[in-house]
């Protein structure tokens, strides 16, 4: 009868103690934890959604002032990664020359600023034509 007690009482005992170190473990993540930076803002837009082939259209980004900005369209077989730098009023122009892009499908851009510790993301997109 005594083992009985004590194989019904370990299981219990060991729920305690589990619960008491995650009540301990909630109570001191908040003290410990870094605050976290807020997102960079990102805004992206094209100069126009639906270029002609043999023509330019630029992605239009807002951000902090003086960010770097990479883009990435997603074409239908490739990836084409540009880089530039928002000016002081966080302003960012980065031209895509559309040469033989496959009519009616729908290139993502993607676009990621940082400066400093601090980045965000965002998208836009085109579909170009004939």
């Amino acid at each position: 009868m005594e083992r009985m007690r004590s194989l019904i009482a370990a299981p219990v005992a060991v729920a305690a103690l589990l619960t008491a170190g995650a009540a301990v473990t909630a109570v001191a993540s908040p003290a410990v934890a870094a605050p976290a930076s807020a997102a960079l803002p990102c805004h992206a837009s094209m100069s126009n959604n639906h270029p002609r082939d043999y023509t330019t259209t630029d992605v239009r980004v807002h951000t902090a002032a003086r960010a770097s900005v990479t883009t990435v369209a997603h074409y239908r077989t490739t990836n084409h990664k540009k880089t530039g730098k928002a000016g002081s009023g966080g302003n960012a122009s980065i031209g895509y020359y559309i040469s033989g892009a496959t009519p009616g499908y729908r290139v993502v851009v993607s676009v990621r600023v940082v400066s400093g510790h601090r980045s965000g993301s965002c998208s836009t997109w085109f579909i170009p034509h004939r």
